[in-house]
């Protein structure tokens, strides 16, 4: 499928996630003064929007293997357990992101080990000022959301090194791996994410994911439409949407289903008794669904599954945007709010 409106060259940079992951892992190998890892109580990831994802994907695949506690924080305070033995890993892509600024500042002040992560901006000002270790990003790239990659390896590659997340590297590599074997899938006339898209029509997706994995990926899914299609979307995660948003399907409609449409992503990783809500939900859910999709994962690793399905959703929105006749680049009602705040 070609794209109608495409001004910031969405399809091109959405296609070549797995070459911007190892362009990130080269830049990011070169960053040295990393605080140690006795020097460490836990891990503090600040970040909004497409750079706060950073945080998400370290939280559900870093975190199970580290060995101190790791936060994500989306908003102005900084946690007040921050200290000196506090790791905060500040993320920004414009460095401009006012609710990161705030909350970085707050947490050199309580003298936390400080690591920016920005392709410039005020975050890398201050990060120069505190003497603080930054990761370049790539300023080419024109929206957050299309960094993904860019802004989830630093943070990784900084964990690796100080000993917090051994072997990051090579979870890094297995997604790239994985990634170029799902785009080699991609683009021809049996295309899976053309077809979930074809699927989705006009409809609201509902994004369901398993455990923390699962739910980043179902958010990412849900950014990406709102963002790219510019298209309400939802996301909720097993096990709790089965102990309140399950309730919801117990009377379908002929609103519903014209309306609502359902898409599980599924991994490996999954609790055995996730997989058995996954069942049970569908038989609840399906009556009240336009179309019910399920999207399983491929790859070596819990990032690799990770990567491959925020792949699959990366795609399956730019699709969404070609077929409504959107460009996927330029999103006028966030700079509208930004001229709104800064007005005020």
């Amino acid at each position: 499928m070609s794209p109608i409106l495409d001004s910031l060259g969405m399809w091109l940079v959405t296609a070549q996630l797995p070459e911007q992951l190892e362009r990130a892992v080269a830049s990011a190998s070169q960053v040295t003064d990393l605080p140690n890892f006795d020097d460490v109580d836990h891990v503090v990831i600040m970040g909004m929007g497409g750079s706060g994802i950073a945080g998400d994907i370290v939280h559900a695949v870093a975190g199970p293997m580290m060995p101190v506690p790791v936060v994500v924080v989306k908003g102005y305070p900084c946690p007040p357990f921050v200290t000196r033995r506090s790791l905060v890993i500040a993320v920004s892509f414009s460095g401009n992101t006012e609710e990161t600024l705030e909350a970085a500042a707050a947490a050199e002040s309580a003298g936390a080990h400080m690591i920016a992560v920005t392709s410039g901006g005020a975050l890398g000002h201050l990060a120069h000022e505190w003497g603080a270790p930054v990761y370049d990003l790539d300023a080419s790239i024109q929206m957050p959301r299309a960094a993904v990659g860019a802004v989830s390896v630093p943070p990784l590659i900084a964990l690796g090194r100080i000993g917090l997340f051994p072997g990051a590297e090579k979870w890094i590599e297995l997604a790239v791996t994985q990634l170029r074997s799902r785009r080699e899938q991609l683009g021809g006339p049996h295309d899976p994410a053309a077809a979930a898209a074809a699927a989705i029509g006009d409809s609201i997706p509902l994004v369901y994911g398993g455990g923390d994995l699962g739910l980043v990926a179902a958010s990412r899914w849900k950014n990406q439409v709102n963002e790219n299609a510019k298209s309400p979307a939802f996301a909720n995660g097993m096990p709790e949407l089965c102990h309140n948003e399950i309730a919801g399907w117990a009377t379908a409609t002929d609103l519903t289903q014209r309306v609502l449409s359902m898409v599980s992503l599924r991994h490996d990783y999954e609790h055995p008794q996730i997989a058995r809500r996954f069942d049970y939900n569908r038989r609840v859910a399906s009556p009240a669904m336009a179309a019910t999709l399920e999207i399983h994962a491929e790859g070596d690793g819990q990032l690799a599954q990770l990567f491959d399905l925020m792949y699959f959703g990366d795609q399956v929105s730019i699709h969404l945007a070609a077929a409504r006749g959107v460009d996927p680049g330029p999103i006028a009602v966030l700079d509208e709010l930004k001229a709104f705040l800064n007005a005020g």
